[in-house]
């Protein structure tokens, strides 16, 4: 079990706390010895004099003391003489021994001495004193009592309540900036740029944060040049595919072999460069709304029986409403249905579910076709990385990649499997937790 924390907060507010700790020792051991110390001997001191007054004309033998001279020193001087059992009934019983305080005063006096100390209604001494073993010693202290330590007390109290609060609201001015510099960096990986982050903070937060959002604006000026390019090669691709296509359209019936080839070239090219464009596409761009899920899937399964193929559902009733780009996963949609049925010749089963535990919707599509080796599995979601070896098919690589890139920028799962009876499972995975980003996008569009 680890013991101390392991963030950066965690750490200043634990070493300000340890900090403090061997502050206040330090603070109670000088007060104690400097402070306590020679007030409590000055006490002894007094307390003992007044002893030795009241036994001054008493002999040392068998010292006794008539009850007229304890009442008229009483009513002098406020202290009172008791023996044994009178003590007890007048507060001795409630007395706290202590060993220091008897030490130093069977010094003063010459003897030994046991002293105790009373802290109820009153604050009072009593003493034993070596002069006359059979009696008690009862001296009132008026201007002490048990409260006049509670402001040493409150005190110390307040200045760790405060102490740790400074280094809480210390650590957390600090570590801030570094909350902030993880969601932005978070939202970077999720290929989600934010906009630049205020330079706030010590000066070496300050220079991370600076050099944060430059590398952010580098990556944003190349996602902007990247897409530029890719139009520009498409435009630039389909005006001459357009051309080819119009002239193998005017070949004559003989060479109708070489025109349907041609014809078919071109709609392959032009599926690869929608792919291009799907992937560098910016679906962030669109905002986040709250979806049925099982709405979407019915819509993509409807407009997919076009092929002519059979697609059994099994959707979950009383889906949550998820937040989603709805655009953006359509064409998740249509990529997992669309690969199912490149990549197997029978029906393909889809169906939606929700995990309570972990808060999450999922859409499942699955094959009948050959699957993909486990090996291979991992690197599926690369670009440009495709199956041809295990499902024999054409293409540019991209569907699974841009299946993820979405939904990593939804913050959810895609996973692969092969299903115990065969075919390839597709599974992908939606949180619920958007909700407040759906409703802030929501209301900053309204």
């Amino acid at each position: 079990m680890r013991l101390l924390p392991r963030s950066a907060f965690g750490k200043t507010v634990f070493l300000i706390g340890f900090l403090l700790l061997i502050n206040q020792l330090v603070s109670y051991f000088l007060v104690a010895v400097y402070v306590i110390q020679p007030s409590l001997q000055q006490t002894n001191h007094l307390i003992a004099k007044q002893i030795k007054v009241v036994f001054i004309d008493v002999g040392h033998a068998n010292p006794t003391l008539s009850a007229e001279i304890t009442e008229r020193f009483q009513q002098a001087t406020g202290i009172e003489v008791y023996r044994q059992h009178d003590a007890m009934l007048n507060g001795l019983a409630d007395a706290t021994y202590y060993q220091y305080i008897s030490d130093q005063m069977s010094r003063e006096l010459g003897g030994p001495a046991e002293v105790r100390i009373e802290q109820s209604l009153s604050f009072a001494f009593w003493v034993r004193p070596p002069q006359a073993p059979d009696y008690w010693v009862r001296i009132p202290l008026s201007g002490l009592n048990e409260t006049d330590f509670k402001p040493l007390q409150i005190y110390i109290l307040l200045i760790g309540f405060l102490s740790v609060a400074g280094g809480w609201w210390f650590a957390r001015q600090l570590n801030r900036p570094l909350q902030g510099l993880q969601q932005a960096a978070l939202r970077v990986g999720r290929g989600d740029i934010p906009e630049p982050l205020p330079e706030v903070g010590s000066s070496e937060i300050i220079a991370v944060t600076r050099a944060f959002n430059h590398m952010a604006k580098g990556i944003k000026q190349l996602e902007k040049d990247r897409a530029l390019l890719m139009a520009g090669v498409s435009h630039d691709l389909r005006t001459p595919l357009t051309r080819i296509r119009l002239a193998s359209e005017m070949m004559s019936e003989a060479d109708s072999w070489i025109r349907d080839g041609i014809a078919n070239d071109i709609d392959d090219m032009n599926a690869i460069i929608d792919q291009f464009i799907d992937y560098i596409r910016h679906h962030k761009e669109e905002s986040l709304t709250e979806e049925d899920l099982n709405l979407l899937v019915s819509e993509q399964i409807s407009a997919e029986r076009l092929q002519q193929r059979k697609i059994e559902t099994e959707l979950a009733a009383n889906l949550p409403l998820v937040p989603l780009r709805r655009i953006a996963i359509k064409r998740v949609l249509t990529n997992l249905i669309e690969n199912a049925f490149k990549y197997s010749d029978g029906a393909i089963e889809v169906r939606t579910g929700f995990e309570k535990g972990s808060q999450r919707v999922y859409v499942q599509v699955r094959d009948h076709g050959p699957g993909i080796p486990e090996n291979q599995m991992a690197q599926m979601f690369e670009p440009f990385t495709q199956g041809d070896s295990a499902r024999g098919s054409a293409g540019s690589g991209l569907g699974l990649a841009i299946i993820k890139k979405i939904v990593d920028m939804h913050r959810g799962e895609v996973t692969l499997h092969n299903h115990a009876y065969g075919g390839l499972v597709a599974t992908v995975y939606l949180p619920l937790k958007n909700k407040t980003e759906a409703a802030a996008k929501t209301k900053k569009a309204g």
